[in-house]
């Protein structure tokens, strides 16, 4: 039997959006109204993690840290595949203190036997599966490069994990990772925004895959942080959609459950973000859906 979906999450018991580091960050938004902000993240967190659990997922959750408050974003923490990880190394000093402390939770989740190897990515930036997707029907990453990680990040994890790698260069400051403008989806679907991926990535992305595997979100989509989402077999996890989306993604087959994290879009993040997928192997799994049923 395939591993139940994993996944780590990260307490956001110190969550505040207090510094800009990126064109979704408001800083004055959250300072309106700092207790009932908080207040709502705190229920927008537990709703998503009964939402994971709710379609199978394991959450294992991490503690928050005072003083670093995108540590709830623990996509970026690391790379994982076939029980490895690679943890991230970021490139605004804003959240280069979360290193050590994701570090820990990981070895920690190593020692209980969650994971085999933990170790720290050098020469470069790279933030964690925020811009390294695992495509489970196509057995390769989508590695993006842009405001976040740079080129160099693709060999090096193409040399460390010995898997395909498609260069996906992201062409606006706005969508900074590839998880905000890009998921793949069970069935084979790919969920994107076009404007965030430059020419050459959208060439690539059309080289493997077919027409009706390209699912193209709006700009309301993508600012909804509705492609930041949570594909668990025919569910998918996102922050509240529009209802067009939901809708077509339902007639996709699809079940598309929505949970409220506009505090967390305060900061650029939505359920994506806050969630690092940690059972994923390079074999093929019983559970993973063939590319011809997109079709």
């Amino acid at each position: 039997m395939p591993p139940h979906p994993t996944f780590l999450m990260a307490d956001p018991a110190h969550f505040t959006v207090s510094y800009e580091i990126n064109p979704w960050m408001r800083p004055a938004a959250w300072s309106a109204d700092p207790a009932a902000n908080l207040l709502t993240a705190r229920a927008g967190w537990r709703n998503l993690k009964a939402a994971l659990e709710a379609a199978g997922g394991v959450v294992h959750a991490m503690a928050g840290v005072e003083g670093l408050p995108d540590i709830v974003f623990p996509a970026n923490a690391a790379v994982v595949l076939d029980r490895k990880a690679v943890v991230a190394r970021f490139r605004h000093g804003e959240r280069s203190g979360e290193e050590p402390y994701y570090m820990a939770a990981l070895r920690a989740l190593r020692d209980q036997g969650v994971l085999d190897e933990v170790i720290q990515i050098e020469g470069c930036y790279q933030e964690g599966a925020g811009d390294c997707i695992w495509d489970a029907n196509r057995r390769l990453f989508w590695v993006a490069s842009g405001p976040r990680s740079t080129p160099e990040s693709v060999k090096i994890l193409a040399d460390h994990f010995g898997q395909a790698m498609v260069h996906l260069p992201l062409a606006t400051a706005q969508y900074y990772h590839l998880d905000t403008c890009f998921c793949p989806l069970s069935g084979g679907e790919i969920l994107y925004y076009p404007p965030a991926l430059t020419q050459a990535a959208r060439a690539a992305l059309h080289e493997y895959t077919t027409p009706d595997q390209r699912i193209e979100a709006s700009a309301e989509d993508a600012e909804a942080f509705c492609v930041n989402a949570v594909c668990l077999e025919r569910k998918i996890v996102m922050a509240t959609p529009p209802a067009a989306l939901a809708e077509r993604l339902t007639e996709r087959g699809y079940e598309v459950v929505g949970v409220d994290l506009a505090p967390f879009m305060l900061s650029g993040g939505g359920a994506f973000c806050m969630t690092l997928r940690l059972d994923l192997l390079s074999t093929p799994a019983a559970a993973t859906l063939p590319l011809e049923a997109a079709a």
